[in-house]
């Protein structure tokens, strides 16, 4: 009878087919293709935004961490959700307002030059492009175990229907794409899976009974690792393209605002949920060799082994649905930086002007942006197949995103008096420090990629980020009047245009 999973997931994959052809009857220009009209209501914006952060590493990963270390499992996935909530309640109201698509538009708009600001956008596409890459190589974790297939051949059949109903429809498609997702993942993960492995480990009494007492305590998996949990997912959520991308689609800033915060706060629930399935799967499943096979496993052995037939290919779609939310917002946001950030950066150099936005001609827009998507989305694909360890390149990307860019982003948020010279300069002093502290860790490493996966590179590069900024923000001269004046009138929602309309150079 495991044709009937088969079957469902099958069918779940034939449904994304179809979404790309109803975004694209709703895709009329470049900002319905990249940002949905900026019309999602609260409904679709909750469901969107909570689709897009809760990806592979918080679903797959969330259960194997429970598995492992118990409640404290569950810190990964709430410091995603403190992110979320974070940006939500401080940011996205008056991100929202700005009418802009890319992070490196906002810092053009606050500091008022495209020089100082146009590494974030390389930086941001190598980031968006590898998380790409690693939530596609996801794939491999369910259709290997189901459909018995290679992995390169599972990596494939995945990102291929990624790559489609993200190219034909763009951010109407995903939107559509995420909300089923994010409701196969809801009833997958708190009707199915949780209640179905607590009765087969005999409850939380069952738990209590036979588990350390350890698995119950919130501190269990060390205090180090929650701290770098909310150092690189909490301050990576802040600031990531494809976060962002879904605030620039809300409606009204109070969408952006309190849609977010609701569902910043499914996130820290479905992380909690995903560790008391982990805490259960070693009572109910304590034969799993998760020594050779890895944490992410116990997902899979769930919805195999104590689900009923159906139910366990609802809860296997859940875990394909996790993936393709990340991969497609993540892609998306790759080909966005692309074309309205790299593109003209690259056409600079050799002294030309490329008008990104066409309001003359926006079927032409569409069709650009459509290429970015797929090409991009192909060069993700063979990353995924041909790396053997694309999360090493994530955790690079990750580290300069957050050591490199954050100061300079949040500092434009936050702090007046800082400026182009001091956000530059902290970019680079920050990127450079980052990446110096992790090769010189990996070289004195005692394994390979220790020194990629250390901490400390992301701790050095933020405090030579900060120092930087405020010292030389400090010592030039402030931003002009007529930037400030541009910004504080977008930041009140006065956009004529979408955007960068400032005169930055």
């Amino acid at each position: 009878m495991e044709w009937i999973n088969i079957a469902i997931v099958v069918f779940y994959l034939v449904a994304m087919l179809a979404f790309g052809f109803w975004g694209k009857s709703r895709t009329k220009n470049s900002s319905d293709y990249l940002v949905a009209g900026r019309r999602l209501g609260p409904f679709l914006y909750t469901g969107t935004m909570a689709a897009v952060v809760l990806g592979g590493a918080s679903t797959v990963g969330g259960v194997g961490l429970g598995y492992k270390w118990g409640l404290s499992g569950a810190w990964l996935v709430i410091a995603i959700g403190v992110g979320v909530i974070l940006l939500s309640l401080a940011f996205a109201p008056a991100l929202q307002r700005l009418k802009i698509f890319t992070v490196s538009q906002m810092l053009t708009l606050r500091y008022g030059s495209r020089n100082a600001t146009q590494m974030s956008a390389v930086v941001m596409l190598a980031y968006t492009v590898m998380l790409c890459a690693t939530s596609t190589s996801a794939y491999a974790t369910i259709f290997v175990v189901l459909f018995g297939w290679d992995r390169w051949l599972a990596i494939l059949v995945g990102g291929i229907i990624v790559v489609i109903y993200s190219t034909i429809g763009g951010m109407w498609s995903i939107t559509l794409a995420d909300q089923v997702q994010f409701i196969i993942k809801t009833v997958g993960v708190f009707f199915l899976m949780l209640p179905f492995v607590l009765n087969a480990a005999g409850g939380w009494s069952g738990l209590q009974d036979r588990l350390e007492s350890d698995f119950f305590t919130w501190d269990f998996i060390g205090l180090p690792s929650i701290i770098t949990y909310f150092v690189v997912y909490t301050l990576g959520l802040l600031i990531g393209q494809d976060i962002w991308q879904r605030v620039f689609t809300a409606k009204t800033p109070a969408v952006a605002r309190w849609g977010g915060a609701t569902a910043g706060i499914y996130c820290v629930l479905y992380g909690i949920a995903g560790a008391i399935i982990g805490m259960a799967a070693r009572v109910a499943l304590p034969t799993i060799d998760v020594a050779n096979l890895g944490k992410d496993v116990v997902y899979a052995e769930v919805a195999m082994n104590i689900l009923p037939i159906a139910l366990g290919g609802i809860v296997l779609a859940a875990a394909v649905a996790a993936m393709m939310s990340t991969a497609s917002g993540a892609l998306i946001a790759a080909a966005t930086v692309a074309r309205t950030d790299v593109t003209p950066f690259v056409a600079s150099w050799f002294g030309k002007t490329i008008t990104v936005i066409s309001e003359e001609n926006p079927e032409h827009d569409i069709k650009a942006n459509r290429w970015w998507v797929f090409a991009l989305g192909l060069l993700a694909i063979l990353l995924a197949i041909s790396v053997s360890d694309v999360v090493a390149a994530l955790t690079i990307a990750y580290d300069i995103l957050v050591g490199g860019l954050l100061v300079a982003i949040l500092g434009g948020l936050l702090w007046k008096r800082g400026n182009g010279t001091g956000a530059a300069l902290s970019m680079v002093v920050g990127t450079v420090v980052t990446l110096t502290t992790m090769i010189i860790l990996e070289i004195n490493a005692a394994a390979p990629f220790d020194g990629i996966y250390a901490n400390e590179p992301i701790y050095y590069g933020l405090i030579s980020s900060a120092v930087v900024y405020v010292v030389a923000s400090l010592v030039t001269r402030p931003t002009s009047p007529e930037v400030r004046k541009n910004w504080e009138e977008r930041l009140a929602g006065h956009a004529e245009h979408e955007g960068v309309t400032t005169s930055a150079r």
